[in-house]
């Protein structure tokens, strides 16, 4: 029942490193900064990133797989935002195998924490193993990255079907809708489409016939906000391109009206086309 519960929202991708993970983290944080109280859980089982990418790197104590195993309460493994109050992490195992996940232990945990939080944001692997097959199978709602690049592309189409046939809610059928998918596009450069080395927005839109929930440009400012463990949403007040994507993302999702910005190339002065 969608009313005495949160929303499920999976991050997710064909390929990796495409900014799953960083967009993961800003859309957790913008939900929050909207005042919703948004967990957002780490999926990728062994290979740990989203604590660093929040900060969070040296307050892991317990993680999903210990919350998993009974080894501590799922209180305990919850990290919060030193940021932002209504904003909590729960971080994946370093240490463990993918195997120890399980479809009625990720059950047990997603249940407590949608009766919990109003979104439960899960940071996804790429691709169909495990913890990806997981993260998909409970969505409710799938926010599919991609870059402007036809693999990237092509594998993100077949994330599109695995998450419209293998998800619960197509397994329950004509009962339950089917999982709301949209895409993000990441790494966008206007200049490279103008030149037609990348796709375009409407290439991607055609190709994946999925609405499109946003578009990140391409942005220095996400490396370093990696290195130094905060979410690129944060640069807002800086006026920061990727930073003013990820939020109109976020109003996206949150059903406002907000149009593309970002996507043609920026005018060239008139000093800049004398003196290069």
């Amino acid at each position: 029942n969608h009313r005495s519960r949160g929303r499920v929202v999976c991050i997710t991708s064909g390929k990796g490193g495409v900014g799953k993970t960083t967009s993961a983290a800003s859309f957790a944080m913008g939900l929050a900064q909207a005042g919703h109280a948004t967990c957002v859980v780490d999926f990728d089982i062994g290979l740990r990133n989203l604590d660093i990418h929040l900060g969070m790197e040296r307050r892991v104590i317990f993680d999903f797989v210990n919350v998993l195993l009974g080894e501590c309460s799922l209180n305990q493994a919850l990290i919060r935002d030193k940021r932002m109050d209504m904003l909590y992490m729960l971080a994946a195992s370093q240490t463990r195998d993918k195997e120890s996940l399980t479809v009625d232990g990720v059950e047990q945990v997603l249940h407590q924490l949608s009766s919990k939080f109003e979104y439960v944001v899960l940071d996804s692997p790429a691709g169909i193993e495990s913890g990806a097959r997981h993260a998909m199978y409970f969505a409710d709602d799938a926010v599919i990255v991609t870059n402007p690049e036809l693999s990237s592309c092509r594998d993100a189409d077949k994330m599109v079907g695995f998450i419209s046939s293998r998800s619960r809610r197509a397994e329950i059928g004509s009962d339950a809708l089917p999982v709301s998918q949209t895409l993000l596009i990441t790494r966008y450069d206007p200049l490279r489409v103008e030149a037609e080395e990348s796709l375009s927005i409407k290439d991607i839109e055609e190709l994946l016939g999925l609405p499109v929930v946003g578009v990140i440009p391409e942005s220095k400012s996400v490396l370093t906000c990696t290195n130094i463990g905060s979410p690129v949403i944060s640069l807002v007040d800086k006026a920061e391109p990727a930073a003013l994507a990820y939020l109109d993302m976020v109003d996206r999702y949150l059903g406002k009206e907000r149009e593309l910005r970002f996507i043609t190339p920026e005018p060239v002065s008139f000093f800049k086309r004398i003196f290069g």
